[in-house]
């Protein structure tokens, strides 16, 4: 094998593009293009799939990337060693996270890696379209997502449960609110999860149950921009605890109900590959 081959080959894996890999190793297209044709030819495989303009890696392409990547990093680790005296590489772990997601459960989530010198993280958020389209690309490592997905024929998701988190009633400090039944929630204003989101889904049917006539100030899919309406409408909401934590802590709101068999739920989504990130099983031991 050649390993010049192998080397383009691994530089247009991680762009997924062969016009900004060729300017960037000062290569013509057409030649950069011929190397992996060979190198594909050699393997006897395709290595990659082309979607759009953009070049996607087959499981063949993905497994010589994760190859690849050891052989020209450990390449890498050799001349840091020898010529400045330096030892070690950092590992990289890439996250993504759908944008609905609170950041205080990702923060939670990630909090063993902070603590870990040698280790370097990347966060995205992103819709779940996105999320699931990335992972299954092999642009990210694992995902975070507040909706389960299923695998299929072509697609083997290994879906894992992280959390559950409780769903309250949250709103400014005062108000006399002690059960579902109290007066008080009638006829508030309230700042919610739009009507597609489970969570909007529950409230509706208790406020149905119990005739809260709700006037809905506002609507948000986003857990931030749900947790600043909260803070900021003098509204009511109905929110995950999680979300507000540091405001139910600094007395900024107040739980006054937890909504009963409401919660929401969080998942780490990964694929079945057969090379595993080293730092997907211990982030998930944590959780059991």
């Amino acid at each position: 094998m050649n390993y010049k081959h192998l080397f383009y080959f691994w530089h247009v894996a991680e762009s997924g593009h062969l016009t900004q890999t060729a300017q960037k190793l000062h290569v013509s297209q057409s030649a950069l293009s011929a190397q992996i044709k060979q190198l594909e030819e050699w393997f006897g495989t395709p290595l990659f799939e082309r979607q759009g303009r953009k070049l996607v890696l087959t499981e063949a392409g993905y497994i010589a990337r994760q190859y690849a990547s050891r052989i020209f990093h450990e390449g890498e680790s050799l001349i840091k060693q020898l010529k400045h005296g330096q030892t070690g590489d950092d590992v990289v772990i890439r996250i993504g996270h759908a944008s609905t997601m609170s950041r205080n459960f990702v923060e939670a989530f990630i909090n063993d890696l902070v603590h870990q010198q040698k280790v370097n993280y990347r966060l995205h958020s992103m819709t779940p379209d996105q999320l699931f389209n990335e992972l299954a690309n092999h642009q990210i490592d694992i995902a975070l997502a507040n909706t389960n997905v299923r695998g299929s024929d072509k697609q083997l998701w290994q879906s894992r449960l992280l959390a559950r988190q409780p769903v309250s009633v949250i709103g400014p400090v005062g108000r006399d609110i002690e059960r579902l039944t109290s007066e008080a929630l009638v006829g508030q204003n309230w700042v919610l999860p739009p009507e597609n989101m489970p969570l909007r889904s529950a409230f509706d049917m208790l406020s149905a149950e119990y005739n809260w006539q709700p006037r809905v100030l506002a609507e948000a899919d986003d857990m931030a921009m749900l947790r600043l309406l909260a803070r900021d409408t003098g509204a009511l909401a109905v929110i995950p605890d999680v979300v507000v934590r540091d405001e139910l802590t600094g007395g900024q709101l107040k739980r006054y109900l937890t909504l009963p068999n409401v919660f929401e739920h969080f998942y780490a989504i990964t694929l079945k590959r057969p090379f595993e990130h080293p730092m997907v099983a211990q982030l998930l031991q944590r959780f059991g």
